[in-house]
Parts: structure tokens; sequence; C-alpha cells
């Protein structure tokens, strides 16, 4: 089983710069509509996850899109969480992992993406450190 590098360092970018907004802003948009292709979230619940009620952003030109700091934080901890999914489960089990409904206490019965839904950012935060920690093997 691979393990997720959870000891790399890594530098944080300064969300809250314009610059680093309209640099990552791009990519990260790219890689937030691949994953919900992927996981098969509906574009209501894409947008209820990004806490954003903006259509254009699951459509528009990702060049002509800046997103904002809690925008991009939220793509980063999908991203982890996509990583580590991919790190300890099987493609099709970490295809669904994020819809299936949970039996950890954490999620209180329902799936990972309503919680996240439900909790935004600190859930997010809370997911990316459980797949974390399993990854390191706790």
């Amino acid at each position: 089983m691979e393990h997720c590098d959870h000891n790399a360092q890594h530098s944080i970018p300064d969300f809250k710069s314009a610059a680093v907004q309209k640099r990552l802003g791009p990519s990260a948009l790219r890689i937030f509509r691949k994953m919900i292709e992927i996981w098969t979230i509906t574009n209501e619940d894409a947008l209820l996850l990004l806490g954003s009620q903006d259509e254009q952003i699951l459509r528009c030109n990702p060049e002509n899109v800046q997103l904002d700091r809690d925008t991009l934080m939220g793509i980063s901890y999908l991203t982890g969480i996509f990583k580590a999914l991919n790190t300890l489960h099987s493609q099709r089990l970490a295809d669904q992992w994020i819809s299936l409904p949970s039996a950890n206490v954490i999620f209180g019965g329902q799936s990972p993406l309503h919680f996240m839904i439900d909790g935004g950012l600190p859930a997010m935060q809370i997911v990316r450190r459980l797949l974390d920690a399993r990854c390191a093997g706790n």
C-alpha cells in the first residue's frame, strides 16, 4: 500500500494575494471541474461545496476567473482529499467514496460530500485530516 507524503515540506500560497488568486485560479478551477466529473457530483452540489451561487463558475473559461481565497482553499482541501482517496482505495471506491453514506461517527451517518457541504471549509479540513491520518497508518 502506498502512503501519502505527509512529511513533505510545502510553502503555503498566500490565497489572499490577488496575484496568487489570478495565477492559481484557472488551474484550480480546471482541477475542481475534473474532480466533480470523476466524483459524479451534480452541478448544484458542486456549487454548494464551493459555497457559491454563481453557476458561471462551472461553465466559463477558467482563464477568465479569479477565485477568492476561500474558494482556492476549498479546492486545495478537495485536491488533497482526492489524492488521499486514490492512494487509499481502488479507483472505483476512490471515485465513489465521497458520495457514500459513512458509518464514521465524524459524518453523523451522512456522506462525506454532504458533511462538507453542510460544514464548509472546516469540514473539508476535517475530511482532509482524517484521510491524511489514514494514509499515515493512524
